[in-house]
């Protein structure tokens, strides 16, 4: 895919492929902006702003105009419309030229019942979200049955109502949803001649199924080895895929392999706990390594771009589903922690410390942060009064107020910042 570098000056003109009514701006907060953030919920209709009066199209604007509107930069601009990209709100279109020109196409969001059906977005709003809120959803969403056993139907057909005439029929624009797109390693190929004829129906694996098979092995992270047994164990009496037995099987593997539903260990901040754009101080630029980077990302920085170990991974997991601590936060206690306990990730240490920002009720990097700084310097002054004198400083992350306000910082200290402000 052509990288192209996004500049204030380039012109983009919007193109309305379908029609949003107002269920769908009700959907798009509730369902889309948990999974992209408001920033990009901002962006979808900002850009249905800038279509004319019949919502067709709009004029060439620059996207100077956006950050000017959104108050965000080029970069945040074009996170959140890749964003928008990922969930099927949009596609986009690149011209290069003197001045650089996209056309931005705008599709509708989901309903409801298909969101919910949807296998990866449903996954992914559960997980960010968590199961409390994302049933509080359903219900909301839920289809209300009424009792008309004891009613007769008495509606009117068209033809009893209006006679019929002749008339030319105009085309309208029709209200239009974007698959989502998914690059897939699966080898079909490879699934057919594993499975003898006689036990899979081939015929039966029709578009959707396939188009499932890839969501799956996408959400769970199969091959396609791993995907010829799960789908083994769904065959249906007619040598059909049962697709909901496969949704199953696939979920039970990587939770027994996993402990947990996928995705957890690579979600960052939500967007509305994170702080607001603007601040470029050291601290400032920190914050927003904790808060863009997710915890498996950033521990992986911390063995120098190696996969961290098993036991590692356990443990971030514990921190995020069964402690439910944000990302942001989980970053930060694994930078604490790694400093002080030199560079080890010890369990008990580890719980200790989250059990405590848990029960202060933490959720920001900034009140992380706060607090870890509070209680070392308390531990430091009542070990210094029980021992009867000062306590050389001791090993403490770059981020603590005091190293930062410092004008000049000793070589390990610059390294350290360095390295975390790249991740």
């Amino acid at each position: 895919m052509k990288l192209v570098t996004l500049l204030p000056a380039d012109q983009y003109v919007v193109i309305n492929k379908t029609i949003l009514t107002e269920i769908d701006k009700k959907n798009l907060i509730n369902l889309y902006e948990p999974i992209i953030g408001f920033g990009a919920v901002s962006l979808y209709l900002t850009f249905w702003s800038d279509l004319d009066r019949l919502e067709l199209m709009s004029r060439d604007f620059t996207h100077h105009h956006l950050m000017s509107i959104l108050k965000c930069s080029l970069e945040g601009i074009k996170q959140a419309r890749e964003a928008l990209e990922a969930v099927g709100l949009m596609k986009t279109y690149f011209k290069e030229g003197e001045i650089n020109s996209y056309v931005y196409e705008l599709y509708s969001p989901l309903a409801a019942a298909e969101f919910f059906n949807n296998p990866i977005l449903n996954i992914v709003l559960y997980n960010n979200i968590g199961e409390e809120e994302y049933n509080y959803l359903k219900k909301m969403y839920r289809k209300v049955n009424v009792d008309l056993k004891d009613y007769v139907d008495i509606t009117k057909p068209m033809n009893e109502t209006f006679e019929s005439t002749s008339m030319r029929v105009v085309e309208a624009r029709s209200r239009e949803t974007l698959p989502l797109n998914i690059e897939s390693d699966i080898d079909f190929d490879l699934i057919f001649s594993s499975i003898p004829k006689g036990i899979l129906n081939e015929k039966a694996i029709n578009k959707k199924t396939r188009e499932l098979i890839v969501n799956l092995s996408f959400i769970y992270d199969l091959d396609s080895l791993k995907m010829v047994e799960l789908i083994r164990a769904s065959l249906n009496e007619k040598g059909g895929i049962d697709k909901d037995t496969l949704r199953k099987n696939a979920r039970k593997y990587y939770q027994f392999n996993h402990g947990n539903l996928p995705t957890l260990v690579y979600r960052v901040q939500p967007e509305y706990l994170k702080t607001p754009a603007g601040d470029t101080s050291k601290k400032g630029r920190i914050i927003g390594v904790f808060e863009n980077t997710s915890p498996y990302d950033f521990l992986k920085s911390k063995y120098h771009g190696s996969n961290p170990t098993s036991r590692d991974l356990k443990l971030l997991e514990m921190l995020l589903i069964d402690l439910e601590l944000n990302p942001a936060v989980v970053n930060v206690l694994i930078d604490y922690v790694l400093k002080k306990n030199n560079n080890k990730l010890s369990s008990n240490y580890v719980e200790t410390v989250a059990g405590q920002w848990k029960r202060a009720g933490v959720k920001t990097a900034k009140e992380a942060m706060d607090l870890a700084e509070k209680e070392h310097k308390k531990m430091m002054k009542n070990t210094s009064k029980t021992s009867g004198k000062a306590l050389r400083e001791a090993s403490v992350p770059v981020w603590f107020d005091k190293k930062l306000e410092r004008d000049e910082v000793s070589a390990e200290e610059a390294k350290e910042l360095e390295e975390l402000l790249k991740i």
